[in-house]
């Protein structure tokens, strides 16, 4: 906003007018420079090479199948999901488990209580072994906070 003075003879006092004019000169300046630097950039982000690409002809990738959680309790109680099973079991409850996929490429996920006996830990891993599963994941708790 400007303002006007205005005075009249010599002893008279000054009084200001308000002056409510808009100077959009800049922004109009700002707006064509911007408009000449996209018009110059628009044509470089085009590819100006034209390409046949060959089909693709790879089958799209199944889901990941749900991932299955072994549990070890501390008292020795043995869980695969939320079923109970026994170490005795463990092998036939992991096919149910599993079902009809391949068990070399499923990965299963171990948590144990941290007080659990190792030689018990070790009993699960061993028995996961005999039963064909070798790919298995030690789960832990995230203490990076």
């Amino acid at each position: 906003m400007g303002a006007k003075l205005s005075g009249g003879g010599g002893g008279s006092k000054l009084h200001v007018e308000a002056n409510a004019e808009i100077n959009v000169t800049p922004f109009v300046d700002v707006m064509l420079v911007l408009l000449i630097i996209f018009m110059v950039a628009a044509p470089l982000a085009t590819v100006s090479k034209e390409v046949v690409l060959p089909k693709a002809v790879a089958k799209p990738q199944p889901s990941p199948p749900k991932p299955i959680y072994i549990t070890l309790q501390k008292s020795g109680d043995l869980f695969i999901g939320d079923f109970s099973t026994s170490l005795d079991t463990l092998g036939e409850d992991m096919k149910r488990a599993v079902g009809a996929r391949d068990p070399d490429q499923e990965r299963i996920y171990i948590r144990c209580d941290q007080k659990t006996r190792y030689a018990d830990f070790m009993k699960v891993m061993n028995k996961l072994q005999d039963n064909g599963y070798y790919s298995v994941a030690l789960v832990g708790e995230d203490d990076t906070q």
